[in-house]
């Protein structure tokens, strides 16, 4: 059974070995980069089964995703390869002072070329959990009709759906066509995993508890908001008070990108674990934290192991 089932684009990503502009450099290390496939290895390491929906071209780079990420034991049965199309590119460009600045190549990319086709409706509706972004709609409207046809089934049938906003200004070409799609897509999720940042776009609001009522007036009630609030840690709220859970502080900060991911992961296992609300942001802070350390979206995402050993549930064996 598939504890969780994830759908959007995965890029091969390169990023260069030192900080400064591209233009001045010449030694790149390649890897993947996807929101939803960061999330599905991560819920992976952490202990439960997860599946990735998705299109890839026929070309090398297309090969290299997909044997990454089905050796990082994610189900990847439902990635389709597309000899039409080459897989997108992501270039980072990296900087001491600032979050890295990102250079997408992902135009008429096989995942634009998501259909409603290509969502098996039983493949989903077998899972436990949906996790969407809102990247997904944003790189066509064909790829914009496979996810609302995977929302659609996943509510269908009563499973839990997750959606995180992870704002791609890049990606739209308005402000306000991204405003309608995510405010029509909100009201049909009971799990929303928004930033501080997005709730300013979306909602023109800033006050994070201005932003968390906003939203949840728009769901079901019952339903779960995790507000990211950066360094501060993470506020949710389900109907009854707001509650403030504190960051997991590390030293060594590497690389911001994929934190969010890392973060919904984390939720993402509290709640199949069952696990007390507070306890389950409490492990998607401590993840989030963990990721952030290593340079790369996935290489920091801990196994379980390693978060037992973090929290001082068990040992550390180093010889």
């Amino acid at each position: 059974m598939i504890d969780l089932v994830t759908i959007g684009e995965t890029m091969a990503a390169m990023a260069p070995n030192e900080v400064g502009s591209l233009k001045y450099l010449n030694t790149f290390s390649k890897y993947i980069a996807g929101a939803e496939s960061n999330v599905a290895i991560g819920v992976k390491r952490l202990g439960f089964n997860s599946g990735w929906i998705s299109k890839l071209g026929k070309d090398p780079l297309g090969d290299y995703v997909e044997f990454f990420v089905r050796g990082e034991g994610v189900d990847v049965s439902q990635v389709k390869r597309d000899k039409e199309h080459r897989t997108g590119i992501l270039i980072k460009e990296m900087h001491t002072t600032k979050e890295p600045k990102v250079f997408y190549y992902r135009e008429n990319s096989a995942a634009s070329c998501l259909t409603e086709e290509d969502i098996d409706q039983n493949y989903i509706k077998n899972a436990r959990h949906l996790h969407l972004t809102g990247i997904t709609p944003a790189l066509s409207q064909s790829a914009q009709a496979a996810f609302f046809k995977a929302l659609q089934v996943a509510r269908e049938n009563n499973l839990k759906i997750s959606f995180d906003p992870n704002l791609r200004l890049k990606l739209w070409d308005s402000i306000e066509e991204m405003k309608k799609v995510m405010l029509k897509i909100i009201p049909q999720v009971n799990v929303l995993l928004p930033g501080v940042e997005e709730g300013e776009i979306l909602l023109g609001q800033s006050d994070p508890e201005e932003i968390i009522k906003e939203f949840y007036e728009m769901m079901e009630p019952g339903s779960l908001i995790v507000l990211k609030i950066g360094a501060e840690g993470a506020l949710y709220y389900q109907g009854d008070q707001i509650e403030h859970v504190e960051p997991y502080c590390v030293d060594n900060i590497v690389d911001l990108i994929g934190a969010g991911d890392a973060f919904a992961a984390g939720l993402i296992t509290g709640l199949l674990r069952e696990l007390p609300i507070q306890e389950a942001v409490e492990l998607a802070n401590l993840v989030g934290a963990l990721c952030i350390t290593v340079k790369g979206d996935i290489e920091g995402l801990p196994t379980w192991e390693q978060v037992e050993i973090y929290q001082g549930k068990k040992e550390e064996i180093h010889r």
